[in-house]
């Protein structure tokens, strides 16, 4: 099987937040993209691509009222990260530059030298590598 039957190729990814509406605005000013619907429970923006068309996919934020700042890295005890975002750039200094001043910490422990964790504003990791 190739997959499940009638998958459309749509695929949405979900952050939760307790400000979805503040974690939105963050992601909207570090990827240029824009908020598509935004509710203060429930906030959406559409992925596009380098050139910045559409894709089959969006980001979410969702209000999670009972919300633990997970660790990074990972701590027996402490809540842990679900998943990452993994953002390609072209120039990875310049970008955690921006990164940082728009708000994003730069985690303390960074395991490899190509690539930099950083936090957002509600301590989910994403990482920031070249992508030539």
């Amino acid at each position: 099987m190739a997959g499940i039957r009638g998958f459309t190729g749509w695929l949405g990814v979900v952050l939760g937040s307790p400000d979805p509406p503040a974690l939105a605005s963050f992601y909207r000013d570090l990827l240029g993209w824009e908020i598509s619907s935004e509710e203060p429970t429930w906030v959406t923006m559409q992925m596009r691509d380098g050139d910045g068309r559409d894709t089959f996919s969006n980001l979410a934020f969702q209000l999670e009222e009972i919300y633990e700042r997970p660790v990074w890295p990972n701590a027996v005890g402490q809540q842990q990260m679900q998943f990452h975002l993994d953002v390609g750039v072209r120039d990875v200094e310049a970008a955690v530059d921006d990164a940082l001043k728009l708000g994003a910490e730069l985690a303390d422990v960074q395991p490899q030298d190509d690539v930099r964790v950083l936090l957002d504003p509600d301590g989910h990791p994403f990482c920031l590598y070249l992508d030539p």
